[in-house]
């Protein structure tokens, strides 16, 4: 047992050590940064650069004004000259100048580009509320009158946000959950394979399988991955957890968490739930397969294809589940949703969506779990066979010789 653990920590110090794997958790922190990095930079622009001043000598009409667009009105500015020099230093993305002439009201906008269209259209609205009231004041009109005239019929609309929010929720979720199940076994399944396989044909596994079996062996370097895939995740979930601390309290996205709460915590509880113990077997599962393709190779060169057949077998699994992700009543989903290798991907949609039950959905982890030990048992007693394969035969030839292989 203990030359097992030796080979189990052997292996995860050797990957964590890696600077592949220094890169894989690192980068999506970096993307993260960067993102962040340029959101703030950019919503500093936007606080510096994007405001406009109101000048006008009709004080009553330019507070009517800033008190319906306060979210776009630099309020301290209030002379022309003030403003000029604002928007020189790109302080201001200009001024707007309103005033009333003989019964009609103008607005004359200066800046150094045209103004943002929804404002635009803003100042048209209210321009085009005081031109109204000029109207019917020089028209004599009574406020019966012009109330009557102002009188617009009536739209209502009924939406239930509820619903709305829980199914763009179940939708993001689907995403989020097959790209990262896919993400994960693709490199996972590409570490394992090579890994195994770079030590196709050396002399060290003669010596290796001399001084231990090729079970315990072969179980050690399965464990020792397993081991650095939940190392991932437990940094991605420490890592992902501050970040969302972060992004409720930080200016720049405070408002939208707010506004997105019920979404947000929609999907961080389809992910954070059963689904993640379905992605980590799916990865181990895929380890394995990977490790046995590894071992089928001729030599140490040969490590680069080692993953091939598992890399497609998890983009089959991966494009299948598109045409299906609005139709789970399907019978091909029901039944790929306890089948080894597509259960990781097919499981978690009906979860999402709500269409497994309790009894299903342990129905399909036991059968994951199964094919795990099995599969793990049987290449392990054929470990050793397929290992000490070197000479340049035929695929099915070393694949049929390592399957009968029994020690």
């Amino acid at each position: 047992m203990n030359k097992l653990w030796i080979v189990t920590f052997e292996t995860f110090l050797r990957q964590i050590k890696s600077w592949s794997f220094v890169a894989l958790i690192l980068g999506p922190f970096i993307i993260f940064g960067i993102s962040m990095g340029a959101g703030y930079v950019s919503y500093n622009g936007a606080e510096s650069g994007s405001d406009i001043a109101v000048i006008s000598k009709e004080t009553a009409m330019r507070e009517q004004f800033i008190k319906a667009n306060k979210d776009d009105v630099n309020q301290k500015i209030t002379t022309v000259s003030a403003a000029k020099k604002a928007v020189n230093k790109n302080k201001l993305a200009g001024y707007l100048v309103l005033k009333t002439n003989k019964n009609q009201a103008t607005a004359t906008y200066h800046g150094t580009s045209s103004i943002d269209s929804s404002l635009k259209t803003k100042v048209l609205t209210f321009t085009s509320q005081i031109q109204q009231q000029l109207n019917y004041a020089k028209a004599g009109m009574t406020l019966e009158q012009v109330q009557q005239l102002q009188q617009q019929p009536a739209f209502k609309e009924k939406i239930s946000k509820k619903t709305g929010t829980a199914k763009t929720a179940k939708l993001i979720s689907f995403w989020v959950t097959v790209i990262m199940v896919y993400t994960i076994l693709v490199t996972y399944t590409g570490i394992t394979a090579q890994e195994i396989a770079s030590e196709k044909g050396t002399k060290i596994m003669e010596i290796i399988f001399s001084s231990t079996t090729a079970s315990k062996y072969f179980i050690g370097k399965i464990l020792g991955v397993l081991l650095v895939i939940l190392t991932q995740i437990l940094i991605y979930l420490i890592g992902g957890w501050g970040g969302y601390l972060i992004a409720q309290k930080a200016s720049m996205t405070k408002d939208i968490m707010e506004q997105y709460h019920t979404l947000i915590n929609s999907v961080l509880h389809n992910l954070l739930s059963v689904n993640l113990v379905f992605l980590l077997l799916g990865v181990v599962i895929y380890t394995i397969l990977a490790a046995f393709s590894g071992a089928l190779v001729t030599k140490a060169e040969d490590a680069s294809k080692a993953a091939q057949p598992v890399t497609m077998l998890s983009m089959l699994a991966f494009f299948v589940t598109f045409p299906f992700q609005n139709n789970l009543d399907a019978v091909a989903v029901k039944i790929l949703s306890y089948v080894p290798f597509f259960s990781s991907y097919f499981m978690p949609m009906r979860v999402i969506n709500s269409e497994a039950g309790p009894v299903e959905i342990s129905i399909s982890l036991l059968i994951l779990v199964l094919s795990i030990v099995l599969l793990t048992f049987y290449i392990s007693k054929i470990y050793q066979g397929l290992m000490l394969q070197t000479d340049d035969s035929s695929f099915w030839k070393r694949f049929k010789r390592g399957l009968s292989y029994n020690k």
